[in-house]
């Protein structure tokens, strides 16, 4: 029921169909011309298309996307509802008009050409480059995905939607000594290379891209297209059915078990692989921002902000203030503070939510602290070194490793009771859960749609992290006593502990192989 699916290979895939003498010059099917079945009279070869689901759900919060062969526009028009500017590249006409009506941006350009693609993006860059089912047309995916990277940002991501050859479907025909070329689908008769799951994270390697993670579609009930095409009719245009209320029932219902399953036996259940990777960290300074939740701070921020100052004189200071009966948001701005106001309160998830994407919408370190002294601005510098110099793209500060004096013998139970939660549900070894200093790279916020709604949103932005890839580091700090009055709500916040927890259990994988404990 997808789009485009089909199969790329470099290094050890399948060849497709050889090149007939009416393609183009780079010795395969022109990736234009693939693309042009998928536009007006001729786009009818491609009954159904659809939003990749795998991969918008891997985009995060990006700022800008680069949806390379973009097609009609479906997956880049999903992304820039999070907020993401998403410039498109294609090169069929038909496809070029809807996409234009899609995305903030279109142009024009032949993807297999090193001349087209500086001419048409000269030096931009961009958060995400988005592959979605376009390499398998091309006769030399690396050379494609190699020609796009210097147009990707410092710690940007790079997602690939490859079609999975060694899908059950798959095999069985082979079993039955058939492998046959069809209008769309895996084996897809415009497909020039075939992926299986390992060869597509070797083709990625290879780029010299760091594989974060791999997720697919599932290939259950999509086995049966066929018969619920015939079943439903496919309409006057090939996005009908995505908007039909059975398409709808079935992701609500049937798509979340689905997938479940078919993490169980990805190289066999999966349709799609969809593998989201970055571009290396390396060793460099990076535009920090130091980020506070303010609420009747009047007696601590402008003492805070010294501290701050101190270690870090560079940092923009970033200060989300619900404050309603004092002058903290007054006294922040006056000491040169960037303030945002979220009156009337809304909680610490939504404050938080606010405070980490206003910080990475334009800075590349943030590392926040509470305004109340707990946690000692002096740690900031080494935050900031395990960054910078270590390549962390996390870092937990742990106040609990051993009660601290300064937090309540129940305090630091329920702490520790958390954090083994956590450990035994997924496997990973932390000691602090609800840390209220940490440091994040700013690629890495962006890679997730974290939601704020509720309390313990500390939960999801230490777990996804973790369990999808990412270097997170764990260090212990003092914890000292606080300087005004607790907004700690209680039971609001174990209740949301325990919701986040279980969410979270579908995220990434289990164990958190790059969680260092120091």
């Amino acid at each position: 029921m997808n789009a485009d699916p089909g199969s790329a290979r470099a290094d050890g895939a399948l060849r497709g169909p050889l090149p007939r003498e009416d393609e183009d010059s780079h010795g395969g099917r022109s990736p234009g011309r693939a693309a042009a079945a998928r536009g007006g009279a001729a786009g009818r070869k491609y009954v159904v298309e659809e939003v990749n689901r795998a991969l918008v759900a891997a985009a995060g919060r990006p700022r800008t996307v680069l949806d390379v062969g973009c097609g009609i526009g479906l997956n880049g028009a999903a992304i820039r509802r999070t907020g993401a500017r998403v410039t498109g590249i294609e090169i069929a006409p038909d496809a070029l008009a809807r996409a234009g009506a899609a995305l903030d941006e279109v142009v024009a350009a032949d993807i297999t050409s090193d001349d087209a693609v500086r001419g048409a993006l000269g030096d931009r860059r961009f958060d995400l480059l988005l592959f979605a089912d376009v390499l398998e047309h091309t006769a030399d995916p690396l050379a494609v995905l190699r020609r796009f990277l210097p147009h990707l940002e410092e710690d940007g991501h790079v997602i690939v939607s490859l079609p999975n050859v060694a899908a059950w479907p798959v095999r069985l025909g082979l079993l039955a000594g058939r492998f046959d070329y069809a209008p769309s689908g895996i084996l897809d008769d415009a497909h020039l290379r075939f992926f299986t799951r390992a060869s597509a994270i070797r083709l990625i390697e290879r780029a010299g891209l760091e594989v974060l993670r791999v997720a697919q579609n599932p290939m259950i009930v999509r086995a049966a297209k066929e018969l619920i095409l015939r079943g439903l009719g496919s309409g006057g245009d090939p996005t009908d059915l995505a908007r039909s209320l059975p398409y709808k029932a079935y992701h609500a219902l049937v798509r979340p078990l689905e997938d479940v399953v078919a993490e169980r036996a990805p190289g066999l259940l999966a349709f799609q692989n969809v593998i989201v990777a970055r571009k290396p960290p390396r060793p460099r300074r990076m535009r920090l921002t130091v980020g506070m939740l303010t609420m009747d701070e009047e007696g601590s921020i402008g003492a805070m902000i010294g501290e701050i100052r101190k270690v870090a004189p560079d940092a923009e200071i970033l200060c989300v203030d619900s404050s309603t009966r004092d002058r903290t948001p007054e006294i922040a701005a006056r000491l040169g503070a960037r303030v945002l106001r979220q009156v009337p309160p809304r909680g610490h998830g939504p404050a938080m939510e606010l405070l980490m994407y206003s910080a990475a919408a334009r800075g590349e370190l943030l590392i926040y602290l509470d305004c109340d002294f707990t946690y000692p601005a002096e740690n900031i510098a080494e935050l900031r070194r395990l960054v910078e110099e270590e390549g962390a793209d996390v870092v937990n500060c742990a106040r609990t490793r051993a009660r601290p004096a300064a937090m309540p013998v129940p305090n630091y139970i329920a702490n520790r009771a958390f954090a083994a939660m956590a450990h035994a549900m997924h496997g990973i070894p932390t000691c602090d859960v609800h840390s209220g200093m940490r440091a994040y790279r700013c690629s890495v916020i962006r890679a997730f749609d974290f939601d704020g709604e509720g309390d313990a949103l500390p939960i999801d932005t230490l777990l996804f992290p973790a369990k999808c890839g990412y270097r997170v580091v764990e260090m212990p700090i003092e914890y000292n006593e606080r300087v005004g009055t607790s907004k700690l709500r209680k039971l609001a916040g174990t209740v949301w502990t325990m919701i986040r927890l279980l969410r979270a259990l579908p995220v990434g994988a289990r164990l958190g192989d790059r969680y260092e404990r120091r």
